[in-house]
Order: C-alpha cells, then sequence, then structure tokens
C-alpha cells in the first residue's frame, strides 16, 4: 500500500513538473513590437498593399503587478533603475528602426537604427534618440559605443531630445506597450502607454 501511494506520488510530482518548469521560463517582462506601414497604395481599393516603408519600435514589456508606479517621490529613480534615464520599457534598450526618414522635434532621422530612452521629472518626460547601439545578451561595459537597457547611456549621442505630451488615461494598462497613433502618409504620434500614464510624441516623413 505505502509502494503504490509513494508510486503515485512520483507521478503527480513528474507529471506537474513540466508545467511548472515552463512557467519559470516565461520572461517576467515579454519582448514586444509595435509596427506601421507608410508611403504605398492599395492596387484594388482596401487589399494588396504595396510600396510601404517600415517604422518599427521594439522593447521589453514590463507588467504593472500591483505597484504604484508614477506616484511615488522617487518614481523616476525606480523606473531608471541605477541607469541616468529611462529605458522606456523593460530588460534591453528600447529600438527604433525606420525605412524612410523621419522629422522628431526639428531633427531629420535617415533611415536606420536607433536606441530610445525617456528622461523622467515629475511634470516633464524627454523623449531622447540616441546612436547608441543595443546589446542584446548582457551589459558589457568594456563597449564604450553600446547600451545594455540604459546602462551605459551617455548624451553625447542624443540626436533628439524633445518634451512628450503627457496624459491621464481612464483606463489602467497592465502591461507597458508602445503604438502608432494617428498615423497618415505625411506622420503621426508614438506614444508609450503603461498604469494611467501616455506619453507621445509626433513624428513627420520627412523625404
Amino acid at each position: 500500500m505505502k509502494g503504490a501511494l509513494a508510486f503515485g506520488i512520483l507521478t503527480i510530482v513528474a507529471a506537474t513538473a513540466p508545467i511548472g518548469a515552463q512557467h519559470n521560463r516565461r520572461p517576467m517582462s515579454p519582448a514586444g513590437s509595435s509596427a506601421t506601414q507608410i508611403g504605398g497604395d492599395h492596387f484594388d481599393g482596401r487589399q494588396g498593399f504595396v510600396g510601404g516603408r517600415w517604422i518599427e519600435i521594439t522593447y521589453g514589456r514590463p507588467i504593472t503587478r500591483g505597484r504604484d508606479l508614477f506616484n511615488p517621490d522617487d518614481f523616476a529613480e525606480f523606473l531608471n533603475d541605477g541607469a541616468p534615464v529611462w529605458r522606456a520599457g523593460a530588460n534591453v534598450a528600447t529600438r527604433l528602426f525606420n525605412e524612410l526618414p523621419l522629422e522628431l522635434g526639428g531633427t531629420r532621422l535617415p533611415p536606420g537604427e536607433y536606441t530610445v530612452f525617456i528622461e523622467l521629472s515629475r511634470h516633464d518626460w524627454t523623449f531622447i534618440v540616441s546612436t547608441s547601439q543595443a546589446q542584446t545578451q548582457s551589459f558589457d561595459e568594456n563597449d564604450p559605443h553600446s547600451v545594455y537597457g540604459a546602462y551605459g547611456y551617455t548624451p553625447d549621442r542624443d540626436l533628439v531630445r524633445m518634451p512628450m505630451q503627457l496624459e491621464t488615461l481612464p483606463n489602467s494598462h497592465d502591461q507597458l506597450h508602445w503604438e502608432f497613433l494617428d498615423v497618415t502618409p505625411t506622420g503621426g504620434r508614438l506614444a508609450l502607454f503603461w498604469a494611467d500614464q501616455m506619453a507621445s510624441v509626433a513624428f513627420s516623413v520627412h523625404e
């Protein structure tokens, strides 16, 4: 009887172990991306979009998990997590990829790959586009031109620094995400949503 009971317990443990192991492997802040396509045409009315060029932003997606994120006095220090600015996401650096020239804050960005940060303060957030290269595995402090998250960030590689429009939302977004808003053939807005905050900047297509 005891042997049968022990066998039954071992069977239950073995059956549930893969589920637990799989659960533990899930990243706490999954990777995310948002994209839009500008400048193309629909050759049959509403379908068959051709000729457009992409703008994409990639980032880590932290979850609120019941935290009061933006009200405490030290919210900027908490989100920066020891870095001089916020990575505007989680884990790796937030990256912006554009296949066509963009204008942000009066600065023309040629097509390419850039890193994105936010300088936080109580009432004013500053959107930053940098030429720093993004490390994707871990922080290498011996690489002076790269960042992991916002670790290694220095302002001398900033291309754009512009104020963000801040709005308090009626609903709370549990997981951080970036979105393209009000997109037209000539531009739109790039917006970050988290908790009850939205922070956005306008961009235009600069051919």
